[in-house]
């Protein structure tokens, strides 16, 4: 097994499947996908996924990215990356080099490597987007755990094949979904410009009358 990272075991089937997509709801932002719960190997590397889907392509003159952490869900959030035309790696004290982007925008991908992990790391780590012209911001959280043991082995050929095989349905309904989704977006939005040139046009065509009048 790789030392640098250790999810559940694939008994997931079903239920890991479910919680794997974690999106957030349609029509409120982009969809963005991260694992709910990751769960890592004292001392070894955790890689942090989260990925995301836009209508738009990712120009990284206006691309936006925060990643922050909190020790408990009603604490403080602290931010400890960012990407602003480049990734900017804020070093907080608890982390210090431990972290770095892995990620790709460009492929939809921020994920980050936090390196050594400690019991201390353990919370919640949250990644926020924002990919202009899309105006909506999308938002993934994982709450992270840190093992002090490697759990047993387990017997899980039967979940694998099961949850391969779900997973390939559900990847074809997302992308469908995504399709109709980007289509809708665009036509509301381009209807949204549209309404609001009419308006400056009828606003402008009003001055002209009345300055006619007025002579």
């Amino acid at each position: 097994m790789l030392r640098d990272a250790w999810l559940p075991r694939p008994a997931f089937g079903l239920t890991g499947l479910s919680l794997f997509f974690s999106l957030v709801r349609p029509g409120l932002g982009m969809e963005v996908t991260v694992p709910t719960t990751l769960n890592v190997l004292n001392g070894s590397d955790a890689r942090l996924p989260c990925t995301f889907n836009s209508c738009y392509t990712v120009s990284h003159k206006h691309f936006s990215l925060n990643w922050t952490y909190q020790e408990c869900g009603n604490c403080s959030e602290e931010m400890f990356l960012q990407f602003r035309m480049k990734i900017i790696n804020l070093k907080l004290e608890r982390f210090r080099d431990r972290v770095e982007f892995s990620g790709n925008p460009s492929k939809y991908d921020v994920s980050v490597t936090l390196r050594n992990v400690q019991p201390e790391d353990e919370g919640l780590y949250s990644c926020y987007i924002l990919n202009p012209p899309d105006r909506h911001r999308g938002h993934g959280r994982i709450r992270l755990r840190v093992l002090m043991e490697e759990p047993p082995e387990r017997d899980s050929t039967v979940a694998v094949v099961v949850g391969a095989s779900v997973g390939g349905f559900l990847a074809v309904v997302i992308l469908v979904l995504m399709v109709v989704k980007c289509v809708r977006r665009k036509k509301e939005q381009k209807l949204s410009t549209d309404d609001l040139k009419t308006e400056e046009e009828g606003k402008t065509d009003g001055e002209g009358h009345a300055e006619d009048g007025a002579k």
